[in-house]
């Protein structure tokens, strides 16, 4: 009778010589002694083995909907959706690079919205309808963590909380919970399952500002910034999904997008790295150019430093320049369409009456960064148009001044249209022109280390066919069994 043994040491055998084939690689094989040892305590040895293999998970691409649009005259802001808490509540909450924390509107809420002119039922969260929520306490070290991004306090219940103030003047004040998110992960041959995650987030019991307006009122905001406390940041650091994030946001045909935790992977893609040590994601602009010639504008305008430098926020609806780089910038375009055009002013806006088409007409502009990497601006990337006069349509430069000294900001009025890559395990940041009603491809990986590649943009329209491989791999392991089953009479893990 062969010994039991000799079955296992062929297969490891062929297993080294198809490895070794492949890659060149010799490998040399030796056998473990497991004499005197019984045959219940190797069981448990396996399974003790197999129990890493399962806890030893790839990282999955998360995708989540994107909808709204970056025209201010129609909605002025993207938005996702996100589900909090057991059971699962589903809230529509601005997708924002330029904050830190996942918030939404709380039960009771002083100044929260109630309806929205966005066509969306709002929500309110409650804790105390959660199995899973519980409240963060001032002796946790993520209150701490909180309080790099917001001036966070505690209450007479040791309950860790918070107060955000936006650029816009609008505010918000509540706890912190910590609570399940549900994430439709892509794990291998894009194969789509639901999964959670308990993550830190604001329960929001105070707004103030334009959040109590509302015209386009969501639940929250999502604050997809470098801070501990950012959902990116817990979810990387748990091992769930990789420490990067892109975006794709449509500019026409109603908007909308998509929105990966990973990289989406462009070969147009250029990259620039992030200022260190900044709160936000700062990038170095260097200089701008119309029609391919440079501006005369310092580059000290553009210097990073405290309240100071270029950033890149997806919360921001248009995009501003910092004041001593606006007025060229606009003199350089008026100069270069003058001919084409009726230049004109309109509530302090330099605008254009034209009755051609503004592809045709008005130039590409150039914003260059550090690293060689240039961001090209078509002119629906800096104009909108107001309205017509006579059958001749009314363009306005769409960015604006900023008010405050030597800041930039690129909102999404030139983000749109185009992917956008934060790499933040490699402290960059990348973009490509695209058509964001297109599929995109995503890695897992960082600027080092394996790649793999999953689609995103369609999975969730058809899953049948990614499901193919899955199906056909676990039919393969059903006729293994049964096969080892009919030779040996038992599984071969027992």
């Amino acid at each position: 009778m062969t010994p039991s043994w000799i079955p296992f040491a062929v297969a490891v055998v062929l297993l080294a010589a198809v490895v070794g084939g492949e890659k060149g690689v010799t490998l040399t094989l030796e056998r473990a002694n497991h004499e005197g040892i019984e045959l219940s305590q190797l069981r448990n040895r396996d399974r003790f083995r197999h129990g890493r293999f399962l806890q030893q998970q790839p990282l999955g691409v998360v995708d989540f909907p994107v909808e709204g649009t970056y025209d201010p005259y129609l909605v002025g802001l993207y938005f996702t959706r996100v589900k909090l808490g057991t059971p699962p509540k589903e809230f529509y909450v601005q997708i924002d690079t330029g904050s830190d924390v996942l918030w939404v509107s709380c039960n009771p809420c002083s100044g929260c919205p109630t309806s929205s002119g966005l066509q969306i039922q709002l929500e309110f969260f409650d804790p105390s309808s959660s199995k899973t929520a519980s409240p963060v306490s001032c002796s946790d070290q993520r209150c701490a963590l909180g309080a790099q991004s917001s001036d966070s306090g505690c209450s007479d219940q040791n309950q860790c909380g918070y107060t955000f103030q936006y650029g816009d003047g609008s505010g918000t004040s509540g706890y912190y919970v910590t609570d399940s998110i549900y994430l439709d992960t892509v794990v291998g041959d894009s194969l789509t399952s639901n999964s959670s995650a308990a993550v830190v987030f604001g329960c929001s019991t105070s707004q103030t500002g334009d959040l109590t307006k509302p015209d386009r009122a969501v639940d929250g905001i999502f604050g997809f910034g470098q801070n501990g406390l950012s959902v990116i940041s817990q979810l990387s650091s748990q091992g769930i999904t990789p420490n990067s994030f892109s975006h794709c946001l449509k500019g026409e045909n109603g908007g909308g997008g998509i929105l990966v935790l990973g990289q989406i992977v462009e070969p147009n893609l250029v990259y620039t790295p992030l200022v260190p040590s900044q709160p936000h994601y700062n990038v170095n602009l260097q200089s701008i150019s119309v029609s391919g010639q440079t501006l005369p504008i310092d580059p000290s305008v553009f210097a990073s430093s405290t309240n100071r430098g270029t950033i890149i926020d997806s919360g921001t609806t248009l995009a501003y320049l910092a004041k001593e780089a606006y007025d060229p910038f606009v003199t350089a375009i008026t100069q270069t369409v003058s001919q084409f055009v009726r230049p004109l002013v309109s509530k302090g806006t330099q605008c254009y009456l034209t009755t051609s088409s503004i592809s045709d007409i008005f130039p590409l502009v150039s914003l260059n960064f550090a690293g060689g990497a240039s961001m090209m601006l078509r002119p629906q990337d800096y104009l909108l148009q107001q309205n017509s006069v006579g059958g001749a349509a009314v363009w306005c430069i769409g960015i604006q001044k900023f008010q405050g000294e030597g800041m930039t900001i690129l909102g999404d009025l030139v983000l749109k249209d185009k992917i956008v890559v934060y790499d933040l395990a490699g402290q960059r940041i990348g973009w490509a022109n695209f058509d964001c009603s297109s599929s995109v491809n995503v890695t897992t990986a960082g600027s080092t280390g394996k790649t793999e590649y999953f689609n995103a943009g369609q999975f969730n329209d058809n899953n049948s066919a990614s499901l193919e491989p899955y199906k056909i791999r676990v039919l393969s392991i059903i006729i293994y069994l049964l096969l080892h089953i009919a030779f040996f009479g038992v599984l071969p893990f027992l």
